[in-house]
């Protein structure tokens, strides 16, 4: 078992229980309980650096985020192996509905914030541009592009263009439910594809992700923020496109070169869906509107 190897590794002689930890589409991760410890090895998966990975920007927004008090603390980085441990966290997962509720939003948001303004990492992420280089990794790897992708595209050209060049701060990029946990405070893990990028981008992630309603996307920002600009709400609707985007052709691209068992060609239509409803909706070209009158 490769797991057990990297275990002798790291902690030669010792005597470990390692456990699988459910959950995760890109890598592998196991529970390490070693010295009287618990810890997460999360172990990479191949070609991860293809989706855009890097994973010296990761260790380094992991440290950043546990000094935050939001990440796991980071125990030891193996660079060339893609190997990273990390304190294990006792805490519950929160879910979708919970996180929908006004006291969970806020301190979501409190969470947020620390993280934005935990300063620089050598990494970046851009949204808009990630799309298309998955759509050209995907085609050289000898996958194809879905039917909506063209005007996905199109539309994430007008978004970038209505609200111009964004202030870059330290981001998370991938808050999926599943990367939320609570034991006492709100916690963040799995931090491989931080860098610095859009903040409205991790807010419309987080909204898209846990299913926010507009009303829900106003708490967020008053907690955000301290108070409520039509300008932001504009923001982060359009950037729960560009989540959408972003996750529909990272499972295009997870399809042509992964060797996970799972649906990513299902993964990939679910959220080309979704972003088609979020497109339709008739509130979205008065968004684009509000953010262009902003410039």
């Amino acid at each position: 078992m490769e797991a057990a190897a990297a275990v002798e590794r790291l902690w030669p002689g010792r005597r470990a229980t390692v456990t699988v930890l459910p959950g995760g589409i890109t890598n592998r991760n196991f529970r390490v309980d070693v010295d009287g410890e618990s810890l997460v090895l999360r172990m990479a998966g191949r070609d991860t650096q293809e989706l855009g990975i890097d994973r010296l920007a990761e260790h380094e927004a992991s440290v950043r985020a546990a000094a935050a008090g939001i990440g796991p603390e980071v125990i030891r980085f193996a660079a060339a192996e893609g190997w990273l441990v990390t304190r294990f966290i006792a805490g519950r997962p929160i879910p979708p509905e919970e996180m929908r509720q006004r006291g969970v939003i806020a301190r979501v948001a409190g969470a947020l914030r620390d993280v934005h303004a935990g300063g620089p990492v050598r990494g970046t992420f851009d949204a808009h541009g990630i799309v298309d280089r998955y759509a050209r990794l995907a085609e050289s790897r000898g996958g194809s592009l879905p039917g909506g992708f063209g005007d996905a595209q199109a539309l994430s050209g007008r978004i970038r263009e209505a609200r111009g060049p964004q202030p870059r701060v330290l981001c998370h990029n991938d808050l999926l439910n599943g990367n939320f946990l609570d034991d006492g405070r709100v916690r963040i893990i799995d931090w491989e594809y931080a860098g610095m990028g859009d903040r409205f981008f991790d807010l419309g992630n987080l909204s898209v992700n846990h299913g926010f309603s507009v009303a829900e996307d106003r708490l967020l920002l008053a907690a955000y923020f301290g108070e409520l600009r039509p300008a932001d709400l504009a923001a982060l609707r359009l950037m729960r496109f560009m989540s959408d985007f972003r996750e529909a052709m990272w499972g295009v691209v997870q399809g042509a070169i992964s060797e996970l068992d799972f649906d990513f060609g299902g993964y990939a239509a679910e959220h080309f869906e979704r972003l088609g409803r979020t497109a339709s909706e008739p509130e979205f070209a008065g968004y684009l509107a509000i953010v262009r009158a902003r410039l």
